[in-house]
């Protein structure tokens, strides 16, 4: 009992989420560490709007799957995915099996290449939503759904053709990607992040 006692007291605190192996192995190593390659800041994205509906802890689960079954987040051959591929995508089920979400990954892709073109790269258009900096959760500020700059983001990324890009969506890739610090404050790794 005792030594139980002090295995879970010797625990660093985390964000309140982070409850199972694989969500302590993702919230350690990469939830909030800011991203600028294009090749991460794709896969986030396709995740979180797979995600939508569901809970992380089930995306993190198929993580893998969908690497393989997404040619590892290539946006450039996950663009010239055709019906018969997205009929491939549909019968594995290693991934969210949703006609809408594959679609969308398709689409998603054609239309983050169209930025990486007029931007130079996805991280260039995506970081100018936070003017290039992490935004830090303020103590005592309580989580939210989405902010102003996730509404900015999801409504100019609609714009631009992309799909299940709602704000909430959007702030959860921010937060996944480094864009804002949502760590609880508490949270061991709130300033190892922000440094």
């Amino acid at each position: 009992m005792a030594l139980e006692t002090l295995s879970v007291q010797s625990q660093p605190h985390r964000c309140h989420w982070a409850k199972t192996e694989l969500s302590i192995a993702y919230h350690d190593c990469e939830w909030g560490v800011p991203s600028h390659d294009d090749r991460t800041l794709f896969e986030f994205l396709i995740l979180e709007g797979a995600q939508a509906g569901l809970s992380w802890e089930t995306i993190l689960r198929k993580r893998e799957n969908y690497r393989a079954a997404f040619n590892d987040f290539d946006p450039r051959k996950v663009a010239k995915y055709d019906e018969r591929k997205i009929a491939k995508l549909l019968g594995d089920a290693g991934i969210i099996r949703n006609r809408l979400k594959i679609n969308s990954a398709v689409r998603n892709a054609k239309a983050f290449l169209e930025i990486q073109k007029e931007f130079g790269s996805f991280d260039n258009y995506v970081w100018r939503f936070v003017h290039g900096r992490t935004i830090k959760r303020k103590r005592g500020a309580a989580a939210q759904a989405h902010t102003l700059d996730s509404d900015a983001l999801s409504r100019d990324l609609m714009r631009r053709g992309f799909k299940f890009v709602g704000s909430t969506i959007c702030y959860s890739f921010m937060q996944a990607v480094g864009m804002v610090n949502d760590h609880e404050p508490t949270c061991f790794r709130y300033h190892q992040v922000a440094k």
